[in-house]
């Protein structure tokens, strides 16, 4: 996979990830793909379904755990690498990183345990860069419950104390990763987010090598 480049964004809900992503690639012109997980390809996004219903409070973290890594296999294999091989920049709106966060540290499953299921699923294929939107969990719920238009899936009806553990567990990855992993103050204006962002990811493009 020559002159590809694989950029995630990752953050705590509310964040405003999914909304700078998408400004990101327009700035960056033809040769983007920009998708999103759980998702991004027809199996993947039904279960995506299954993970988000709002009804299923049922759901096992283990099974939740094993339902990502299900979903991030399938996109990966049929929309990320077939992207990278024809060396387009893909922009993944979360990756791995989520799931070592949410299940691995806030579930309490393990990051190492959790890490192991999704090695599996990825063969080794991590980003050459990912960006970490920081936000104080309570900022990001106050954004969810102002944005009507957004939608309101399980993970957002989890407590406070959930998401800040959420954000703990993205602290301890970016101090895991710190050679992959930069960290954005999200507590911004839309514009001076976007700026930081564009700014990470040109350094990002000048520098970058063949996978």
């Amino acid at each position: 996979m020559n002159n590809c480049t694989f950029i995630t964004f990752e953050g705590p809900d509310g964040a405003g990830k999914s909304t700078i992503i998408e400004m990101v690639a327009n700035q960056l012109g033809k040769n983007v793909l920009l998708t999103r997980e759980p998702g991004g390809i027809d199996i993947a996004e039904q279960i995506r379904a299954v993970i988000l219903a709002k009804e299923n409070t049922a759901m096992d973290p283990r099974t939740e755990a094993l339902l990502y890594a299900a979903a991030r296999r399938q996109h990966l294999i049929e929309k990320v690498k077939p992207a990278l091989d024809e060396g387009k920049i893909v922009l993944c709106d979360r990756f791995v990183d989520s799931s070592l966060a949410y299940q691995g540290y806030a579930r309490g499953l393990g990051i190492e345990e959790v890490f192991a299921i999704n090695q599996f699923a990825i063969e080794n294929l991590m980003p050459e860069l990912t960006i970490y939107f920081d936000i104080e969990p309570e900022l990001g719920l106050l954004r969810i419950n102002k944005n009507k238009g957004r939608e309101i899936n399980r993970l957002d009806l989890e407590n406070l104390e959930f998401h800040k553990k959420v954000s703990e567990g993205y602290h301890l990855l970016i101090d895991r990763f710190p050679e992959r992993i930069r960290c954005i103050d999200a507590s911004g204006t839309v514009e001076e987010v976007l700026q930081q962002t564009l700014k990470i990811i040109e350094e990002s493009l000048a520098k970058r090598k063949p996978y």
